[in-house]
């Protein structure tokens, strides 16, 4: 009998280590973003963000939970009270957009963004590239 591949876990979390997360894959719409929401949130000109589905999602650290913002009718800003590091967002849908900084590899080919949206709120002079592999 053939023996069911386990799904990918991704490990992350804040600066000080109090909030920590486990994320089980695969993660879903890899892509950055440069709305003035993601730009104020992150204090970066772009943002890269993944999402999964909230029920593979554990917070694991002493902190539990990560703190939220009620930033928009949707969705929810998640950050560290201790140390400030912005997490991503927890959406009403129930979806968890996690962003890519975050995780202890960020460098993993399953971050790599595939889209780019809202261009338009970036500065003239900042160009983001996706490449296909």
């Amino acid at each position: 009998m053939a023996r069911a591949k386990a799904a990918k876990v991704y490990t992350g979390g804040c600066l000080c280590g109090e909030i920590r997360f486990e994320a089980t894959g695969p993660l879903a719409k890899p892509h950055t973003c440069s709305c003035r929401m993601c730009q104020h949130v992150t204090g970066a000109l772009t943002a890269i963000w993944v999402e999964l589905p909230s029920d593979r999602i554990r917070w694991v650290g002493p902190g539990g939970r990560p703190a939220t913002y009620r930033s928009s009718e949707f969705s929810s800003r998640t950050f560290c009270v201790k140390c400030g590091s912005s997490l991503g967002a927890i959406d009403d849908k129930p979806v968890v957009a996690l962003l890519a900084g975050a995780f202890d590899r960020p460098s993993s080919k399953d971050l790599r963004p595939t889209t780019h949206s809202f261009t338009a709120a970036r500065p003239r002079w900042w160009h983001i590239e996706i490449k296909a592999e």
